[in-house]
């Protein structure tokens, strides 16, 4: 029996115009529509496929504004059995660390997890920490950038693709998975699935609720900020070079020009 926690995501549609708050150059997440991370997705299908493989139960648990239950009810309607959405105006601006020690309270929240399962990274921000971070404060062993999971009794094993190559991991559980984006095809939820999961309990938390100190959290205890941000300009006509038989000499001219090569 694998009790499983998955860590997932409400972002920006990266088919949407995407941007940046004029106020504090934190993202503007009205600009644009939103959805469940497609990573997430990933992690929640692999956190089905080790269920449906034995017995267990999978938590979803997702910090984000109100709206984010949208993304959570995706995850649910997928197979998921419950969620709990940590939603704090206090939390706007976090950065990574603030966003994994709200998360390491969240998760303790969960009675006896045997496995926790994430994204790499999200699509909005690309910092690929917050799996690290997270094991790291959880104490618990970090098998990342995996491509293939399984788990065999109280063990995890996995295949760490990387620029560098394979890596064969091996760790006891509890212990933390973040999975890249050839691990699998997620599911498409079912109509039946889409139902319930209207009644599947989604527990609605407050930094309070966690003990998390307001002071650790949110834009002004980052440590990072956004000083200055402008849209890229927009794209020109480009320059048109006339082939008179010098045309590849006008092109290399034009590559040397803008130094590639």
């Amino acid at each position: 029996m694998t009790n499983i926690v998955v860590l997932v995501k409400q972002v920006p549609d990266t088919y949407s115009e995407r941007k940046l708050s004029g106020a504090d150059h934190t993202l503007d997440r009205e600009s644009a529509d939103a959805v469940l991370d497609e990573i997430n997705e990933k992690a929640v299908e692999e956190a089905l496929k080790i269920k449906e493989a034995g017995e267990g139960e999978v938590t979803v648990i997702s910090v984000g504004p109100d709206r984010a239950t949208d993304a959570i009810r995706k995850a649910l309607s997928m197979g998921a059995d419950k969620a709990i959405h940590v939603s704090d105006e206090a939390l706007h601006g976090s950065d990574a660390i603030a966003t994994a020690k709200v998360l390491a309270a969240a998760i303790s929240k969960v009675d006896g997890y045997d496995l926790i399962i994430a994204g790499n990274e999200s699509s909005d921000g690309r910092g690929g920490a917050v799996p690290a971070i997270l094991a790291e404060l959880l104490g618990l062993p970090q098998l990342t950038y995996v491509r293939v999971l399984n788990v065999e009794g109280t063990t995890v094993k996995a295949d760490r693709e990387t620029e560098d190559g394979i890596t064969h991991l091996e760790a006891n559980l509890p212990a933390l998975v973040s999975v890249g984006e050839k691990i699998n095809e997620p599911r498409y939820p079912s109509f039946k699935g889409i139902m319930a999961a209207k009644k599947k309990p989604v527990e609605t938390l407050t930094i309070a609720d966690l003990g998390v100190d307001a002071g650790d959290v949110g834009l002004g205890n980052a440590w990072s900020s956004v000083i200055e941000a402008a849209p890229k300009p927009p794209r020109t006509a480009g320059e048109k070079a006339e082939d008179e038989g010098d045309g590849g000499t006008k092109v290399a001219e034009y590559l040397v020009g803008q130094k590639l090569i």
